[in-house]
């Protein structure tokens, strides 16, 4: 059985399931997905998010607002651990720092990031990373906040061995997207080789960066056995043995 542990399941196309949300979920048990964790990118779509997955036992949920969401509400600490209370959601974010989409002065960046932090470690809830061209700033203020106390996943990790290194130091688990799967994604595929059994997840990202062979399609929960096939490869292992790790991982971090 395979876990998605990152997917926006309120932003994939569904006309290939007739639009019936039901269909799409029937596929992903058919196609052995345990379980999914249904990320938060902001709040004034959250509650639709919320109803979509309701009524689906295999899904859980994240509350957050994404770094390069801009002309939205920003949480304040309380109202993020007020949010993050019922049992389905199950982690923080995503939050963290991105310089490529972003520019300027981002000091609400870097406190939007500080709430979320501040938040999850009142809940001891996980924390789930965004980070892109802001490697430095990033683990600094998981420093500064303690961010080790309660610890998370650096999703999609698209960064090298130091910077994961370093992040496993935090309490933090790396988790591999289809990225993986790219033939220029040389340092990442020397990450998912060097990590620790116990310390990976997968996920999908979708409907964004889709693996290959779908790459530059849109991307779905049920493609995450790719990810896991590339990672077997890599490690000279079977997707199987992949499978059940990153299971494993899931529920020891969540």
């Amino acid at each position: 059985m395979l876990i998605d542990s990152h997917c926006h399941l309120d932003r994939i196309d569904l006309k290939p399931y007739q639009n019936d949300f039901a269909c799409f979920m029937h596929e992903a048990e058919a196609n052995q997905i345990e379980h999914l964790l249904c990320i938060a990118i902001d709040l004034e779509s959250y509650p639709a998010m919320l109803d979509l997955v309701a009524g689906f036992q295999q899904i859980s949920v994240t509350v957050g607002v994404h770094p390069n969401v801009q002309d939205c509400k920003d949480p304040s600490v309380d109202e993020l651990i007020a949010l993050g209370q019922p049992d389905k959601v199950i982690g923080i974010g995503e939050t963290g720092l991105d310089y490529f989409r972003s520019e300027g002065d981002l000091s609400w960046q870097h406190q939007r990031f500080r709430n979320h932090i501040r938040a999850a470690k009142a809940l001891k809830k996980p924390l789930i990373i965004h980070t892109r061209e802001a490697k430095n700033d990033t683990l600094r203020i998981l420093k500064e906040e303690d961010a080790s106390e309660v610890g998370g996943v650096i999703h999609c990790f698209t960064e090298d061995w130091e910077f994961a290194k370093m992040a496993l130091d935090l309490n933090f688990y790396i988790s591999f997207s289809g990225i993986v799967t790219f033939n220029s994604a040389a340092e990442i595929k020397e990450v998912a080789k060097k990590v620790p059994a116990g310390r990976f997840l997968i996920e999908t990202d979708s409907p964004y960066l889709a693996p290959v062979p779908f790459r530059g399609r849109p991307n779905y929960p049920t493609y995450v056995r790719y990810v896991a096939e590339q990672i077997a490869e890599l490690r000279g292992t079977s997707a199987n043995k992949i499978a059940e790790l990153s299971t494993e991982n899931f529920y020891a971090l969540f």
